[in-house]
This record gives C-alpha cells, sequence and structure tokens, in this order.
C-alpha cells in the first residue's frame, strides 16, 4: 500500500503525523486491497480531512470530515474510512 499526506494551508508536524500513522495502523488488515491511500489535510476556518482510497479491483472511494480541531477530524475520517474498507470487502466476497 502507497501512502501520502499532504497538509494545506499549514505545516504539519512530527507527532500529528506519528498520530495519524498510528490510526492507519488500524487499518493494517486492508493493506492487500488497498493499492494506494492520500490524505489531505486542510486548515481554512476549522480542518478539513479527506482521503482517496484506490482498490485493488478498480473502485476508488473519496471520503471527507470536518472538525474545529485536527485530531478528531482524523478520528472522524479513520473511523469512516474503515467502514467503507469493511463494506467494500462485502461487496467483494458476495461476487465470488
Amino acid at each position: 500500500m502507497h501512502f501520502e499526506v499532504k497538509a494545506v494551508h499549514f505545516t504539519l508536524h512530527e507527532e500529528t503525523r506519528e498520530y495519524l500513522e498510528r490510526k492507519i495502523g488500524r487499518i493494517h488488515n486492508a493493506e492487500n486491497m488497498i493499492i494506494d491511500l492520500k490524505i489531505t489535510l486542510t486548515k481554512d476556518k476549522d480542518f478539513a480531512a479527506e482521503a482517496t482510497v484506490n482498490f485493488r479491483w478498480g473502485v476508488s472511494v473519496h471520503l471527507k470530515e470536518n472538525d474545529f480541531d485536527l485530531n478528531p477530524a482524523i478520528d472522524k475520517l479513520i473511523d469512516k474510512l474503515e467502514a467503507k474498507i469493511i463494506k467494500e470487502k462485502e461487496k467483494v466476497t458476495e461476487k465470488r
């Protein structure tokens, strides 16, 4: 799995990057299903956390979460990402 993080309108500190990588560790069982995962963190009035996931079977998913703080936005995004991965995995296993 190729993993990429980009920060827009602010500097991404090492502690935040480590926090994000720990959270991504929750989906380690799906690494063989995902080709690449791109996360963009944007700061405007609040924080927006966006993820684009490209699955091995050609499906691409885009998720977005907003919050006033960065870490809760990351938490919400990873929760949503976990649910989407489970849903996609179920779809693929049903087709077989």
